[in-house]
């Protein structure tokens, strides 16, 4: 069976996009696919080799199954996660489903070994409850009755588990979280679309609700891994959970932060994204690195550049570069006056009830300017812009 047997109509759908990469399955998709095919290997006593089940999209897609296993009135299978071309950590995870006859009808559905504990408000789970979310839980209980009402047992028990989850874990921000002990049972569709922007933004969306479940009413937004170890070293009186990896969608994480209401949030960006803010772009994935630098070459004219030098930042290959030229020409109030514009823009974008600083690093991690000015609460400083 090929892959794109096997993933059936999802599959199609990303290459009738015409980017060429394969779609995936999520989480919850797959354990849904093992729930089925544990529940009708109990139900029936065969061994499942492949099992097709209705995903949350309504699409139907065909599964193989890694293993079938009957033990101790139980039965056992797996489902080996496909996410495709989409860079994910659990891509080749095994998300594995027992099922045992229930005394009561209806699935009760149950979080077992690498499925994550919820220890934190915020996430939409009560606490002490599996990280299994509502619609892959939806999924697995409607592929679990399909096959109850085969037969005359109307009730059974699924225990989802996924061996290594713990050290998958790892890869994530699921600890931050408050999930604790594996990974998370999740998918809003069942399909994982390569380099996914609404994944990604769930996840923003996620951290935000954490923070402010925790009553944390300074957020930290940043562009990356790197900028978020830098505004940790240097805003170390904050939570871990206060600190909210952005990337791209800086934008949406100002927003919904104003709508959970928070009081203050700083952004944490090196020059090329800051740069990108200031221009008024809330979503800085594009790149637009020669209309920048033009933007950075007026700023830097305010400053007092030369037409000369401000022609060259106009012209320069990245930002960084354009940085570069303004250094070496002693353009020193260049960064506090980048800082103050990219304030401004982001304050229009969250709206006049929260607070938003901007805080420019170096590739060192090293702070180059920051507006507002940074309080004696944190011990840092910077020069003015003037």
């Amino acid at each position: 069976m090929t892959d794109r047997d096997r993933h059936g109509p999802a599959e199609r759908g990303a290459h009738a996009e015409g980017r060429g990469l394969r779609t995936g399955f999520t989480t919850g998709a797959c354990a849904a696919a093992a729930a089925r095919a544990a529940v009708h290997s109990l139900l029936t006593g065969e061994r499942v080799a492949g099992i097709a089940i209705t995903l949350p999209n309504g699409e139907m897609a065909r599964f193989e199954v890694s293993r079938c296993e009957r033990r101790g009135g139980g039965a056992r299978c797996g489902v080996v996660k496909d996410a495709g071309d989409d860079p994910d950590c659990t891509h080749g995870a095994e998300l594995v489903a027992e099922a045992r006859l229930g005394e009561w009808p209806g699935v009760e559905v149950r979080g077992g070994p690498g499925v994550a504990t919820v220890t934190k408000p915020g996430i939409g789970l009560a606490i002490g409850a599996p990280a299994i979310t509502p619609i892959p839980r939806r999924n697995i209980t409607e592929m679990a009755v399909a096959e109850l009402a085969r037969s005359a047992h109307r009730g059974a028990i699924v225990t989802i588990s996924v061996p290594r989850g713990e050290d998958l874990a790892r890869a994530t921000i699921n600890a931050r979280l408050g999930l604790v002990g594996g990974i998370s049972i999740l998918g809003t569709t069942g399909v994982v679309r390569p380099f996914s922007t609404a994944a990604w933004q769930a996840s923003v969306v996620q951290a935000i609700d954490v923070a402010r479940a925790q009553g944390l009413e300074h957020l930290v937004l940043t562009t990356g891994g790197r900028t978020e170890r830098f505004a940790m070293a240097l805003l170390r009186h904050l939570a871990e959970e206060a600190f909210v990896q952005a990337g791209d969608d800086v934008g949406l994480g100002l927003r919904h932060a104003a709508r959970r209401g928070a009081s203050q949030v700083t952004v944490v960006a090196m020059v090329g994204k800051l740069v990108k803010m200031a221009a008024g772009a809330m979503q800085t994935h594009v790149s637009r690195s020669r209309v920048e630098n033009r933007f950075l070459a007026t700023i830097a004219g305010g400053c007092g550049a030369s037409p000369d030098l401000a022609g060259a930042i106009g012209q320069a290959n990245t930002a960084r570069h354009a940085f570069e030229l303004a250094d070496d020409a002693g353009l020193e109030h260049l960064p506090g006056r980048l800082c103050r514009i990219a304030a401004e823009a982001l304050s229009r974008e969250a709206g006049a009830a929260l607070e938003v600083r901007t805080v420019l690093v170096g590739f060192d991690g090293a702070v180059r300017a920051a507006h507002p000015p940074f309080t004696a609460e944190t011990g840092l400083c910077h020069q003015e812009d003037r």
